[in-house]
């Protein structure tokens, strides 16, 4: 989503880096450049004329102009400034001082409640080993109930339903009973929304909060809508009172103002942000990672995360080993690629790593596409064991049946071999042979 953002606040940045001694004029320019990126992002105006503001103040100060470095300084204080942007009160989920803790979902038509719903109750699960009961309340849309059983079976988190036609309050407060009797800690309800803001769903959410007393009360918007976003969270927040936000669709391509603008202008944390459709795709919020990765200076806390998330621990120490005795072979090469799209889209990890904003022009869309570690993953699975371990053996006719198996040409399949074979040659260099990389400093 912030990829033209980010790209336009690092071109502008990267000016003032080298500076050797800042003055008004290159401040002033600068932040020009700076303030066009915002607005173009669409982020609010009276925002974007603060934080200029602001930066200005910071810039324009007597340690920035005599610093050893005052175009680093300059990018730390807008970084500095991005992070309070981004940061709204407590960003972390409040679990409540009593079981089960209640978090109603609320929202417009087709900003995604029902799918956070199924995400939340996934992560928490994760997050803790404990599950959840999800309350399907949204009796206005067709399929909604059905929608969300379906995404409980799925993720064998649990769904209470009413065997008779039954308003959304007693839904959910029925729901809740249910909750006590199974004793889970949590229960995630997702009620009704409309198209547009009106007062009989407004008034539908209060009746449910008076009934149930939710210890979070999390607005699901649609990043893509834009500054129509900030609206809707301000009219949510002063008729029902919110407590956090879920921003979907964050791994869209819109401008991304809304993301920058909802937590300043409603005063409302975001909790969770929506990057995928499959239902683990769902991250805490943390301002100042995000800030980090809007500035093109990546998230390593993050893609650590992910990683641990995905890499068998005992698998890894063993993948050491090999790496050091450059005895890295086809099945090795399999299993880290299976890895890798556990951990997300490729473009949202190589986004995570400090510095690649800078070099994202050099690579090509061909090496970033999802489609390229498949085929990769496809042909590798079409060989026999010994062929992944010792893929010398690999004549001609061993090539034609692994292409076949995989969908693949045999010019796919000698493609791939032939990068295996760079990387041990590159292993064999760097460890020089003995077990112990070499480093060139």
């Amino acid at each position: 989503m912030f990829d033209q953002l980010s790209e336009k606040l690092t071109g502008s940045l990267r000016k003032v880096r080298g500076c050797g001694r800042l003055n008004e004029n290159n401040i002033r320019d600068t932040l020009n450049e700076v303030k066009r990126a915002l607005l173009e992002a669409d982020v609010n105006f009276r925002l974007v004329r603060d934080f200029i503001s602001k930066v200005h103040d910071g810039c324009v100060g007597e340690g920035v102009l005599s610093g050893v470095n005052p175009g680093a300084q300059v990018i730390k204080i807008v970084n500095d400034e991005m992070v309070k942007v981004l940061t709204s009160g407590n960003h972390d989920f409040h679990l409540g001082d009593k079981t089960p803790a209640v978090t109603l979902l609320v929202g417009l038509q087709g900003s995604g409640k029902t799918t956070s719903a199924g995400k939340l109750a996934l992560r928490l699960r994760q997050a803790s080993a404990q599950g959840s009961l999800l309350v399907p309340a949204d009796i206005q849309r067709p399929a909604a109930i059905e929608q969300l059983s379906l995404i409980g079976s799925q993720i064998n988190i649990p769904v209470y339903r009413e065997d008779n036609p039954a308003s959304p309050v007693a839904i959910c407060s029925n729901g809740l009973l249910r909750a006590k009797e199974l004793g889970v800690p949590w229960v995630i309800m997702d009620t009704a929304g409309r198209l547009n803001i009106d007062d009989a769903m407004m008034d539908e959410l209060a009746d449910i909060k008076n009934a149930v007393s939710p210890h979070e009360v999390l607005l699901v918007v649609d990043s893509m809508t834009g500054q129509e976003a900030v609206t809707v969270a301000e009219e949510f927040h002063n008729r029902i009172g919110l407590t956090g936000i879920v921003l979907t669709k964050l791994d869209g391509d819109a401008r991304g103002g809304a993301a920058l603008s909802i937590s300043s202008i409603t005063g409302v944390p975001i909790k969770f942000v929506g990057v995928g459709e499959k239902l683990d795709a769902l991250e805490p919020f943390y301002p100042d990672r995000m800030a980090s990765r809007i500035l093109g200076m990546g998230d390593v806390l993050t893609l650590v995360e992910r990683a641990q998330a995905v890499v068998d621990q005992e698998k890894a120490r063993e993948m050491e080993k090999k790496i050091r005795n450059a005895s890295f072979d086809l099945q090795d090469m399999l299993d880290q690629l299976e890895a890798v799209q556990k951990m997300g889209p490729i473009s949202q990890i190589l986004e995570m790593i400090p510095g690649f904003s800078k070099i994202k022009g050099n690579v090509s869309d061909e090496n970033m596409e999802e489609g390229r570690l498949r085929r990769a993953g496809a042909i590798v699975s079409s060989m026999t064991p010994q062929e992944r371990r010792t893929p010398d053996i690999l004549n001609g006719s061993r090539k034609r049946r692994v292409a076949i198996g995989s969908g693949m040409t045999v010019q796919d399949v000698n493609q791939l071999i032939n990068q295996h074979r760079q990387m041990q040659k590159f292993l064999k260099q760097a460890t020089g042979g003995r077990g112990k990389m070499k480093f060139p400093f």
